[in-house]
């Protein structure tokens, strides 16, 4: 997403090393994890009616921002370094670098799909420290209308934000970077960095802010997961049945903090790249290591779920082992009404559906 001036001249070199051809395999192999991995997730999603509930809601959306960026960002890298391999383009100088309009679709979506997902699991942190904390007071206060809205809202911002850099000063532009491997916002051939480059650092304080308070938000629930497990080991049943938590409950809870950790770890690389690069820095190596560790957090997210969530491992086995019925086993639209009606207006029904106490 971000990085220095940088000429357009490039140079020829000799037959591509190996560590290049490494990169490639990586990327390509990063393409078939990601968009395997979030297919599954969206296919469950649809599929499963457990899932189609808040929290389901913003999962989907993570896993539709982690999608796009399997199937736009990184596949424009591998044809970037396909056509570079193949006319013979150095590969590993910091002075390869071109601007494209591409640049302008796939650089802004990366960004704004980092966003997306940083965002999404402040709302899913949101969402399971109301259903720890007030259990009862679950169902009136996180709807799914509600959810969807604010699942809307913070896509909107999110790819709002991820323009803002090039709505701010004429001076910065997109290039894709031999470096990185990504198109990044640069000033042009030539021209210093000045002030206008220090909106950069928007990106990395919006990113850490949401970070402090989504780490905060998870201290309060695992405190609160904590004081009830003890509550419960003294008292047993007997202990405030109304404001039981279910094991799914705590099991979502900790799937999240996992995800939060994880999405920290990777945006870390990147942020440090960010603040080095308005300081002055070039750090031709660090910054393919940055951005794809970034990158690579789009496939983590199933691997999570598959690794702790229950509901998502029977929602797979669901998926993948569902019988398939004769015709005189097939349920009747009378029975079933939702049964003939395609995943995706069947969720769409249980949006608008009205809520029940």
């Amino acid at each position: 997403m971000w990085g220095n001036s940088s000429s357009p001249n490039c140079t020829l070199s000799s037959p591509p090393l190996p560590g290049e051809i490494c990169k490639l395999f990586l990327m390509v192999l990063l393409i078939v994890a990601i968009i395997l991995g979030n297919v599954v997730s969206l296919l469950v999603f649809l599929r499963a009616r457990q899932f189609r509930t808040s929290q389901g809601y913003l999962k989907a959306s993570l896993a539709l921002a982690d999608l796009a960026v399997g199937l736009i960002v990184v596949p424009y890298s591998v044809y970037r370094e396909v056509s570079s391999l193949a006319s013979g383009v150095a590969q590993g100088s910091s002075s390869c670098s071109s601007s494209s309009f591409a640049c302008f679709i796939t650089g802004p979506i990366f960004a704004g799909c980092t966003f997306v997902s940083i965002t999404t699991i402040f709302l899913l942190s949101v969402e399971r420290s109301v259903a720890v904390l007030k259990p009862l007071h679950k169902r009136a206060v996180i709807t799914k209308r509600r959810t969807v809205w604010l699942i809307l809202l913070s896509w909107s911002m999110s790819f709002l934000l991820a323009v803002v850099p090039l709505l701010s000063s004429p001076d910065i532009t997109l290039q894709y970077s031999s470096c990185s491997k990504m198109c990044t916002y640069v000033f042009p051939a030539g021209r210093p960095a000045s002030s206008p480059w220090n909106i950069m650092l928007l990106f990395p304080a919006f990113d850490f802010s949401l970070l402090a308070g989504t780490f905060a938000i998870n201290c309060i629930t695992f405190t609160a997961i904590r004081q009830y497990c003890k509550a419960r080991r003294g008292l047993g049943n007997e202990a405030q049945p109304g404001s039981r938590l279910s094991f799914s409950d705590i099991t979502a809870a900790k799937t999240i903090g996992i995800l939060t950790f994880a999405f920290s770890a990777s945006f870390s690389p990147i942020a440090v790249f960010v603040v080095g690069s308005v300081l002055g820095y070039q750090w031709c190596q660090f910054s393919f290591y940055a951005f794809w560790v970034l990158t690579s957090n789009s496939c983590w997210n199933v691997a999570i779920y598959s690794a702790w969530d229950p509901k998502f491992q029977q929602g797979v086995r669901e998926l993948f082992s569902k019988p398939v019925l004769n015709t005189s086993q097939r349920p009747s639209p009378s029975v079933e009404g939702d049964s003939s009606a395609p995943a995706c207006v069947a969720v769409l029904k249980e949006i608008f559906r009205p809520e029940t106490a």
